[in-house]
């Protein structure tokens, strides 16, 4: 038996994209996208993360409201929001600059028994390696929820792999630059490691994925975009809210045929997502007065 209406809890960043060449800011950041991509689709969504006092935090907080996401248990604190300098080239997302999380960063999450109370009455959890979550994993996992989590490019790290690895269910892997023997190199690890499903994605050269037993190579829906900004993100949370209404037993891993559906349902969502311009719209001003400091890379 299949669930009724999935439960989906994205918890670590969210980000103020500032679009430079239009001076708009948009919402975004891996693990709200993902949260605001399922309720999209009909799941109950929540996030859970740390917002600034700033017009970035505030113009946030004001849309996922609107967008009937349960935001209840975050976190405030003053200073800047999580916040990127964004353009674009051609349809394609460029970042310039970020300020690694803002607030986040400066105080990551750490869970106590009433989120970890809260965060048992999801289906799914979904986090990201920009969540400065790492260390809050394990407890994540003990409550028996499934549990997602983002890589982008940061696999090639060992250590991470290996602890990411032997805890969540599914991860995601960003793999533009691997041929598809290094892809598939790079999933058999990650399952050997633990994980029940291994995704690789491939920008328009699709997803292949990997459940310890076969390969499923899914390939895009071509649209001409306006924007790419958040295409990862609606594939991970379509493909998640579809294996969340029939993946019930954590312990083991979703049915082929059930995977292949899932697939193909979050190729089609990723590609309306590059219709519309930032992750999911909500476009405002940046203010005047409005500052970023821009972090450099450790």
């Amino acid at each position: 038996m299949g669930r009724e209406t999935v439960r989906l809890l994205g918890i670590g960043d969210n980000v103020s994209d500032q679009y430079v060449h239009t001076n708009t800011m948009y919402p975004g950041g891996q693990a709200l996208n993902v949260a605001v991509f399922a309720r999209m689709q009909g799941a109950e969504a929540g996030f859970l993360g740390a917002f600034g006092n700033d017009a970035a935090a505030e113009h946030i907080q004001r849309t996922v409201r609107e967008l009937d996401l349960d935001i209840s248990r975050c976190r405030h604190y003053e200073g800047e929001n999580g916040a990127a300098r964004v353009t674009l080239e051609d349809g394609d997302r460029v970042f310039l600059g970020s300020n690694k999380g803002g607030v986040l960063r400066q105080h990551p999450l750490r869970l106590e028994q009433a989120d970890l109370d809260y965060i048992q009455t999801y289906h799914i959890v979904h986090t990201s390696n920009n969540s400065y979550l790492d260390g809050e994993l394990r407890n994540i996992k003990e409550t028996g929820v499934l549990l997602s989590y983002d890589f982008s490019t940061r696999w090639n790290e060992p250590d991470r792999l290996r602890q990411v690895a032997s805890l969540a269910d599914i991860a995601f892997l960003s793999c533009s630059d691997l041929t598809d023997a290094e892809a598939k190199r790079l999933l058999r690890q990650a399952t050997g490691l633990g994980l029940s499903l291994a995704v690789a994605t491939r920008g328009s050269r699709g997803a292949l994925l990997y459940d310890g037993f076969a390969f499923l190579e899914q390939p895009s829906e071509y649209v001409e975009p306006v924007d790419t900004m958040g295409a990862g993100d609606g594939f991970a949370s379509a493909l998640l809210v579809h294996l969340a209404a029939v993946w019930t037993d954590p312990e083991k891993g979703p049915e082929p045929e059930a995977i292949r559906q899932a697939a193909e349902a979050a190729a089609h969502f990723s590609a309306q997502v590059c219709l519309q311009s930032g992750a999911f719209g909500h476009g405002r001003p940046i203010p005047e007065d409005y500052h970023m400091t821009i972090v450099q890379n450790s």
